[in-house]
């Protein structure tokens, strides 16, 4: 197939298999984690649904492991992940009437 000048065919991705995603996101925390302790943040290219959602549970998995509130805001090309606002004592902790949980 040919092309006009100077342009290119957009590449084709293949979706990561099961595997391949909780490999990602068990190898990328670390490397977050670092940089965010390093510079209080770490941006990537994620343009597809599902580098977004890859990046998000790699987030949530930072969070965990810092033990410290972990945020990310895509914006269909990039995410970024930073450290999120830590609740004042007090706060955060209450419920609304009448709601069980």
């Amino acid at each position: 197939m040919t092309h006009p000048l100077g342009t290119q065919p957009a590449p084709r991705r293949n979706p990561l298999s099961a595997e391949e995603k909780v490999r990602a996101e068990v190898n990328f925390a670390p490397l977050v984690a670092q940089h965010l302790a390093e510079s209080g943040r770490f941006r990537v290219t994620a343009d597809t649904p599902e580098m977004v959602e890859l990046f998000q549970r790699v987030a949530h998995r930072v969070s965990a492991t810092l033990q410290r509130p972990v945020v990310s805001y895509a914006n269909g090309r990039d995410i970024v992940i930073t450290f999120g606002q830590e609740a004042a004592p007090g706060l955060g902790q209450e419920r609304a009437p009448g709601l069980t949980g």
